[in-house]
């Protein structure tokens, strides 16, 4: 199913962006594992719309109700099933667009392949809304795996070609991400915030690559070919909505490089094996091979702007002129930097899950 992850773990998401609520369940997860509710929604609150400048005008507290699989502050072995209801809507924005689709977003495809009975209003099922309750998901797997001494972190790699400093791929520090926008120069972070007011006030949006670190990981988590964690992490990051690129350490730069560059050289550093660079991302035939596992996601300039853009009216079969209404990200860089690591900390969770137990770790 389209809105279903995981081999070991279960992860459905459901609901649309106008609906009564977005949720989602999560099953397979072992009984007894604590959860910190006050840390979880700390970490929703980074994803949350309405807060800054950046940020679309809608406001939602994306405040999840737990209906099932937590008791007493740890999980129960039941499915886990949460909810996050809808109250800040406004669905006659919206209300021309299965007839007149919106370019760069999925009106039309949407259209064709459901017949006009999808959900147009804010984006429907299509929306980045959605995520919202893949961070439940996440936040909570992110706690789960930091139990196990297991860290993820994520930051702004780039908005609109403004580079901010990358992690250093053999010692990333996730702690010197800055809290309230997620870059480690803060410099470059404010240079980041002038470019997205520029393209805000001319009606127009950007884009941006995300960059994650995965420290503390054991040797020997995932599987060659299809279970490989490059895979397992693509996939999920590519349901990500706008997400339009994934690579993995040096990523498409190793075209560029002869293998005496490429290979990471190994090393033995008080009594483990290291390697001296880490231009595999920390992964080797899909498994984990010790060093911190890096990735980069691109993500495309929100698709509804509000300058005027060309569009067809699909009853009339003639090209017309769109102009969008509705509340819209400028940038949704910066509220997709915990989504990533929500979306990593799954696929990792999951992964560890379908190890052999010599593999795992204990809590």
């Amino acid at each position: 199913m389209s809105s279903t992850y995981g081999e070991s773990l279960r992860l459905s998401i459901f609901g649309q962006s106008h609906g009564a609520g977005i949720g989602m369940t999560l099953d397979g997860i072992p009984a007894g594992l604590p959860v910190d509710l006050e840390k979880l929604q700390a970490f929703l609150a980074r994803r949350a719309p309405g807060q800054n400048d950046w940020s679309t005008p809608r406001k939602e507290a994306d405040a999840p109700e737990f209906l099932a699989g937590i008791l007493d502050g740890r999980t129960c072995g039941a499915p886990i099933a949460a909810v996050i209801y809808n109250k800040n809507t406004r669905s006659g924005d919206y209300s021309n667009l299965h007839d007149c689709p919106r370019p760069g977003h999925a009106d039309f495809t949407a259209q064709v392949k459901y017949d006009g009975y999808q959900d147009v209003a804010g984006g429907g099922h299509f929306s980045g809304r959605l995520t919202a309750p893949l961070c439940i998901a996440g936040g909570l797997c992110k706690q789960w795996l930091e139990e196990m001494g297991i860290q993820i972190g994520a930051h702004i790699a780039s908005i609109a070609g403004v580079q901010d400093v990358p992690f250093d791929p053999l010692c990333p520090d996730l702690a010197s991400v800055h809290e309230e926008f997620p870059v480690i120069d803060e410099t470059r972070g404010k240079q980041m915030c002038e470019t997205i007011a520029e393209a805000r006030s001319q009606g127009d949006s950007v884009g941006g690559i995300i960059e994650c670190a995965i420290t503390g990981l054991p040797i020997g988590v995932g599987d060659p070919m299809f279970g490989g964690m490059e895979g397992r992490i693509a996939q999920i990051v590519y349901g990500i909505p706008a997400i339009k690129g994934v690579e993995f350490g040096a990523g498409f730069g190793v075209a560029a490089l002869r293998g005496s560059q490429n290979n990471d050289d190994y090393a033995v550093e008080s009594g483990e094996v290291r390697t001296l660079t880490n231009n595999a991302g920390g992964i080797l035939g899909g498994i984990t091979n010790g060093m911190p596992l890096i990735f980069r996601a691109a993500v495309k300039p929100t698709p509804s702007i509000y300058k005027e853009q060309r569009s067809i009216s699909i009853s009339r079969m003639e090209e017309v002129p769109l102009q969008i209404k509705g509340r819209h990200d400028p940038c949704i860089v910066p509220r997709a930097v915990p989504v990533i690591e929500a979306a990593a900390a799954i696929a990792v969770f999951d992964a560890i899950l379908s190890q052999p137990p010599k593999t795992r770790r204990t809590y």
